[in-house]
């Protein structure tokens, strides 16, 4: 890819999206990252920009403000816990392909990174709901008018030390994170791992469209 990363970041006041922000500000080829959420993310960096929207499900008010970026980390994600099919499908793929869509339409030269997650069902028909929904989301995305679409299964993320929104259970997980990387290796992964390998898929591509938790560690290059 020509010229410096211009990225648009959903999901930043959760672990992830806060995670890839991070990365992103530290990093030498982005250089502005616009993020878009529901309250105010509390970082202030010379790199970012911020939208307040509320209705994720409407982009179409703020589509001329997402002009002119080359790459989205999509971060945006619920849990499936105690939600029946049709409210968990509306909260993930209806509301990712409505904002993915306005994306590609203005900025077809975008690289598109989708945080999905280890077990996701390509084929749509297993029997696991969360991963039919996240399958058929993938599947999705990769037909829209995108640079290219990558969609990122990660399986455990270690989170990054010092950061505001990392769930309050990693701490009394993190002791045993080298235990999982030496018995676990190709099932965990570092969230720094995964936003570096966003913003070198952003500047080189590769040679997969779907990464499992090798292909990040291959493509994160540490």
């Amino acid at each position: 890819m020509k010229g410096k990363i211009k990225a648009i970041i959903t999901g930043t006041t959760g672990m992830v999206g806060e995670g890839i922000l991070h990365e992103c500000l530290m990093h030498p080829e982005v250089d502005t990252v616009l993020v878009i959420n529901r309250k105010p993310c509390g970082i202030h960096h010379p790199k970012i920009i911020e939208i307040i929207h509320q209705d994720f499900f409407d982009f179409t008010p703020i589509k001329d403000q997402l002009k002119g970026y080359n790459a989205c980390y999509f971060c945006l994600g619920v849990t499936s816990l105690g939600k029946k099919e049709p409210e968990y499908t509306q909260l993930t793929h209806t509301l990712t392909l409505h904002i993915a869509e306005i994306l590609s339409k203005q900025n077809p030269n975008m690289t598109f990174c989708y945080v999905s997650g280890a077990g996701t069902d390509s084929t749509e028909k297993g029997r696991s709901m969360w991963a039919r929904v996240k399958g058929k989301t993938e599947n999705d995305l990769m037909k829209l008018p995108f640079k290219n679409v990558f969609a990122f299964r990660p399986g455990y993320i270690h989170p990054t030390d010092g950061l505001k929104y990392t769930q309050r259970y990693y701490s009394y997980l993190s002791w045993l994170f080298p235990i999982f990387q030496t018995l676990f290796h190709n099932y965990v992964c570092t969230l720094t791992q995964v936003g570096l390998a966003m913003i070198n898929a952003t500047l080189d591509g590769y040679k997969k469209k779907v990464l499992e938790v090798k292909d990040i560690h291959e493509l994160a290059g540490i």
